[in-house]
């Protein structure tokens, strides 16, 4: 039985996230792509022009998949921003803690993609400034006097987490991420 396109190009998605994650984008070929997705080379050009297509959607699906899991935390805390930002923060470590996980997908594809005309790299850098958006914009629902520079200090513990539990591990720095967010949203609120 046939898939239709949109699930056919879902499935290679999810295909390609797994062997980028775990293999990096650069050491995985389409052919591998194609062969694990159990679809043709010819499929895989039609649904994405070139590799550059398929990372670039990579990214854009990674960076939807967080934008799904941040909001459900968000959602889940209650009305109050403090929590919510708490809750997006042990909602990340509890991703750094996971055996799922290998590093911050969007950090990763930054460091193999540097040339800012790649989709990858486009894709990457607004994932990671919609972050900082996001959390501007529970800073100020807080009432702080600058909730801009808490919205920066907050992401720069939110990537900083990333990073350490990928090269320290979960019991490394990355452990202390919350307690930090509490420092500072304390000082903000004080």
């Amino acid at each position: 039985m046939q898939r239709p396109a949109a699930e056919t190009r879902d499935h290679v998605l999810r295909v390609a996230g797994g062997l980028f994650y775990w293999k990096s984008i650069r050491a995985t070929g389409v052919d591998l792509v194609a062969t694990e997705a159990g679809v043709a080379p010819t499929t895989l050009y039609r649904l994405f022009a070139s590799k550059d297509g398929l990372v670039g959607a990579y990214v854009e699906h990674a960076a939807g998949e967080f934008r799904e899991t941040f909001a459900e935390a968000v959602a889940a805390a209650g009305p109050d921003p403090r929590e919510q930002i708490l809750a997006v923060f042990d909602t990340v470590y509890g991703q750094v803690a996971s055996e799922q996980f290998r590093g911050c997908a969007l950090q990763m594809t930054l460091a193999e993609f540097p040339d800012r005309d790649l989709p990858a790299h486009r894709n990457a850098v607004a994932a990671k400034a919609w972050f900082r958006e996001s959390i501007g914009e529970l800073t100020a629902r807080l009432g702080v006097r600058d909730p801009a520079a808490l919205a920066d200090h907050l992401t720069l513990v939110f990537e900083g987490l990333n990073a350490s539990g990928q090269s320290l591990g979960p019991e490394g720095p990355a452990k202390r991420a919350r307690g930090l967010v509490e420092v500072l949203l304390t000082a903000a609120l004080a």
